[in-house]
């Protein structure tokens, strides 16, 4: 894989993750949202960022992807088609989330609870693992 390709994608894997994971400890928080102070600041950024990463996610897989050449490119292709869909979902949560002048930890409950978000997460499991096995199969 490629090293740019490669950072990239693992920046964005990490990006949202890394908001999931804040967000279900903004969830448990009971924030009304109002008052949310610098809680309701650091959201806003996590949720931004992630935003940010499911916007160049789909085409720092291809480029991760074509940099592998694999033999069979076609379930790669299908699969990456699948990310995109998921991420424009996931993303379109995220983008209403943010378009609100309050956000609430129920609210961010909800966001959490979204298959589309879900459904995302687990396709980054999915490609991440299958992307590293290879890496470890080429570094021996």
């Amino acid at each position: 894989m490629s090293p740019a390709a490669d950072k990239g994608l693992a920046g964005c894997i990490e990006a949202i993750e890394s908001a999931y994971e804040f967000m279900l400890a903004y969830a448990a928080q009971g924030v009304s949202g109002d008052g949310a102070g610098a809680a309701g600041s650091e959201i806003r950024t996590y949720l931004e960022s992630a935003d940010q990463a499911m916007r160049e996610l789909g085409g720092l897989l291809k480029e991760a992807i074509a940099a592998r050449k694999p033999a069979a490119p076609e379930p790669y292709g299908k699969f990456v088609a699948v990310v995109e869909r998921d991420s424009g979902h996931a993303q379109a949560a995220v983008q209403l989330v943010l378009a609100q002048p309050a956000i609430s930890s129920q609210l961010i409950d909800n966001l959490n609870a979204l298959i589309h978000l879900r459904a995302l997460l687990t396709d980054l499991f999915l490609i991440d693992e299958i992307l590293r096995q290879q890496r470890r199969t080429e570094e021996s």
